[in-house]
């Protein structure tokens, strides 16, 4: 299966990885503190991980049918959280092997 990754530049990592998890928390089993967290979807599990300047999403394996989805979750909850910056959605690299 492969493995995707998303990041951002942001000075406001931690907190867009806080509020993304508290809100997943909602309806999916989500941990996090403010520098990592890890949420269960159905399509997938995520690694959050934030440091001083970069947001990072991975999902370690997904399937290639999930990847659409997982884009579309992820961007438009962060677009939504980050309307102050503008953010557009993570920078995704193609797929890799997992």
């Amino acid at each position: 299966m492969p493995r995707i990754v998303g990041r951002i530049d942001t000075p406001n990592s931690s907190k867009y990885l806080q509020q993304l998890c508290k809100h997943f928390g909602h309806k999916i089993s989500v941990e996090h503190d403010t520098h990592s967290g890890h949420a269960r979807f159905s399509m997938g599990s995520a690694r959050l991980t934030a440091d001083d300047q970069t947001l990072t999403v991975e999902f370690p394996s997904i399937g290639s049918e999930d990847i659409p989805t997982a884009h579309d979750v992820i961007d438009r909850h962060l677009e939504k959280f980050a309307f102050r910056e503008n953010i557009t959605g993570l920078n995704w690299s193609p797929p890799t092997s997992g």
